[in-house]
């Protein structure tokens, strides 16, 4: 499938995101904004890339966001500079990226010159695209409104710090509140993953409406799953939770299983994401120790594929989900699925997922026992609301210039 061209006159893309984790292992909405910094280049439309500092604004054009996308997968800025130093980084991977771009950046500035940077360089009609979900505050929205008909465009990936406050640290509930009333506000399309969402979404906001807020389903990456990494689960059962371990991903829930599943024979669990916050006892009970559980946290993608590839199932007990990458991935490779019955999943995998309520032990656990027994088929065959085909990029740009 062709990509059709954007209608705009140029797009404005914040890339603050990708340059704040430049080198970590990327998540969902990584994997989002660098899909856009990919389909942007390649449009013909001028494209300008914005990343907010500690000391100030940088704007990249086109070759200087090529140049980030090169330096992100393989590091070509190993160094930080005097500006690194005066803004007291301790992040020396976002220093060193920072002090790259600053070298090779079409323009800077100052904060408070922000609206005369974009001013003399991006054209009327240029549409601005945040999906990252960071930088869209009072000086970025007052900036990108004392331009010439600038468009706004934010993607919204759930509303959980507002649904779940206490799974959230408070510094990140006000970020996310802040977030979101400056796009409730000021932005003129809202984009966002499911019919779920777009719910929560309306169900929050106070000022937008529904004609202004369109589904846009993400695309999957290109899935390259390499020969897996060897450990005590090898050559028997073993199950897969991936993602941060944090409050919403019920970790300690599949823990609670496994206290059962101590034997030689008995299945392993492989905990495939980094620690996150507000966790401290699944946290402890993991430094513990346990004979079948494993954390492996710094897997790259292709490795955690073959993984999953090579798996008994995927077990997906989350409490709450904006989309959940991990459950398309697993039917990508054909991977047994078992997950709550969250309403995103219901809209988007259908009936080809196991679902088991949260709280339901039992359940769960005979779903696992059958499936360590032999793996079933079960992911791939069953019918579906949807196809994995429509998960594209293509497909997702093609809506996207439509709606634009």
């Amino acid at each position: 499938m062709m990509i059709a061209h954007s209608p705009a006159a140029a797009h404005l893309l914040d890339v603050t995101r990708t340059v704040r984790r430049a080198g970590l292992r990327p998540t969902g909405i990584d994997r989002i904004e660098r899909a856009y910094i990919d389909h942007l280049i390649d449009d013909p439309a001028p494209l300008f890339g914005l990343v907010r500092t500690k000391l100030g604004f940088l704007l990249l054009d086109k070759a200087g966001c090529d140049r980030l996308r090169s330096h992100c997968d393989h590091p070509i800025w190993t160094k930080s500079d005097l500006v690194s130093w005066i803004a007291r980084s301790t992040d020396a991977k976002r220093a060193a990226t920072e002090a790259g771009l600053r070298k090779s950046a079409l323009d800077r500035s100052v904060p408070l010159r922000l609206t005369n940077m974009l001013r003399r360089h991006i054209p009327e009609g240029t549409q601005y695209l945040n999906v990252g979900q960071t930088n869209f505050n009072d000086r970025a929205v007052n900036a990108l409104k004392g331009c010439d008909d600038v468009r706004i465009g934010i993607y919204v990936h759930d509303t959980i710090p507002l649904d779940w406050p206490d799974w959230q640290t408070p510094r990140s509930r006000s970020a996310f509140r802040t977030f979101f009333d400056k796009v409730d506000r000021n932005a003129d399309r809202v984009f966002c993953n499911s019919q779920a969402t777009k719910s929560q979404i309306l169900g929050h906001a106070r000022h937008l409406v529904s004609e202004n807020i369109q589904v846009l389903l993400p695309g999957l990456p290109i899935i390259t799953p390499t020969d897996p990494p060897r450990g005590p689960w090898s050559g028997k059962p073993y199950f897969m939770a991936i993602g941060t371990i944090e409050p919403r991903k019920n970790i300690g829930f599949l823990l609670e299983l496994w206290k059962d599943y101590d034997g030689p024979s008995d299945p392993h669990l492989i905990l495939c994401g980094r620690r996150g916050w507000m966790n401290d006892e699944v946290f402890a009970r993991l430094d513990q120790g346990m004979p079948n559980v494993h954390e492996l946290s710094d897997l790259d993608d292709d490795a955690m594929w073959g993984l999953l590839q090579s798996s008994s199932g995927l077990l997906f007990p989350s409490l709450a989900e904006g989309f959940g990458y991990p459950a398309f991935e697993a039917l990508h490779l054909n991977v047994p699925l078992i997950c709550n019955a969250l309403p995103v999943f219901r809209e988007l995998l259908g009936d080809s997922a196991i679902y088991a309520r949260e709280s339901d032990c039992y359940a769960w656990r005979n779903e696992i026992n059958k499936l360590a027994q032999k793996r079933q088929d079960t992911s791939g065959e069953q019918n579906r609301v949807m196809s994995l085909e429509s998960l594209t990029w293509q497909t997702h740009f093609n809506q996207l210039f439509t709606a634009l």
